[in-house]
């Protein structure tokens, strides 16, 4: 698959996953975070299994090695802990300060990855993710005046977020088995929801019902087709350069929450948008251009 294709199906995530917010929300006026989280990664395991075990025949889940599945298992926790952290923190906050708080991942990714793995990013980054990051910030006001609980959750959920994209890009390059990767870490973390909901939670069937459109929506596209979309995308572009492309989620969730929820964008967020665009065509257009320039051998005309 070409870097461009690559992006374009990162970009796809975004959508997805922005306009996910309001169904993340709404579903919480019918149901627990838990239970919500559950249900909904286990209709995505069983929905992505099908076409992983359809697309991925050459090389079968028998080949995996033991440290394989224990990147697999450390891929499916910290995904659990960012979407449950996530959920949660959507019982007290906005979508449009979820989606910007949750877009800090784009700073800890590259932190992350050179402090545990000593991964130097491209330089490039070293300017594009404070744009970004400035383009979050105007995109909520230009400022956190009502940071809250709810907002202290997505900002610790963005770590688990960042450990997500570094080791699912990881296990992808590492198995060869992107799609498979993805439906058992939503297995994984679907059955640890669920389990944890009827602990805390006491899920309830009629309660359930009444969310199925929020549960159809996150578990099929947002989490189904849009973490596969990921998975596929990261075994062609480096987790840094990625998680600028991802963090146009808020941009969507901004946009979304904006349109049906009325959340409305203050002027100086379309400035932010512009920003997240800039950031997201610089990391993607200027390395290559950068090479291509230092290669090139001037022709001797004497």
């Amino acid at each position: 698959m070409s870097r461009p294709v690559a992006t374009l199906f990162l970009l796809i995530c975004t959508i997805l996953w922005g306009l996910a917010f309001i169904a993340q929300k709404s579903a919480m006026d019918s149901m627990g975070p838990l239970t919500f989280s559950g249900l909904r990664y286990i209709i995505g395991g069983l929905a992505v299994l099908p076409v992983a075990l359809l697309f991925e025949r050459r090389r079968t889940p028998a080949t995996l090695t033991l440290n394989h599945w224990w990147l697999i298992g450390g891929v499916s926790l910290v995904f659990f802990l960012g979407s449950a952290l996530q959920q949660i923190g959507l019982i007290y906050t906005t979508v449009t300060n979820a989606g910007f708080l949750t877009g800090l991942y784009v700073f800890f990714v590259p932190f992350l990855g050179f402090v545990l793995f000593r991964t130097r990013p491209h330089p490039i980054i070293y300017a594009c993710v404070p744009m970004a990051l400035l383009g979050i910030y105007f995109l909520n006001g230009g400022g956190l005046d009502s940071f809250n609980s709810g907002d202290g959750l997505m900002v610790i959920g963005a770590v688990f977020w960042a450990l997500h994209v570094i080791l699912l890009g990881m296990a992808a390059r590492a198995t060869g088995l992107p799609i498979f990767v993805s439906a058992v870490s939503f297995l994984i973390a679907g059955v640890i929801g669920v389990t944890l909901a009827f602990v805390f939670e006491q899920p309830d069937l009629g309660a359930i019902q009444s969310g199925w459109i929020e549960l159809a929506y996150t578990g099929i596209l947002s989490t189904a087709v849009a973490f596969t979309f990921q998975a596929i995308g990261q075994q062609y572009v480096p987790p840094a350069n990625a998680a600028i492309i991802l963090s146009a989620e808020s941009l969507f969730a901004a946009l979304g929450g904006a349109i049906i929820l009325g959340e409305r964008l203050p002027l100086i967020g379309y400035a932010g948008a512009a920003l997240i665009f800039a950031a997201i065509v610089a990391v993607e257009a200027l390395p290559p251009l950068w090479s291509r320039r230092r290669v090139h051998i001037p022709r001797n005309t004497n």
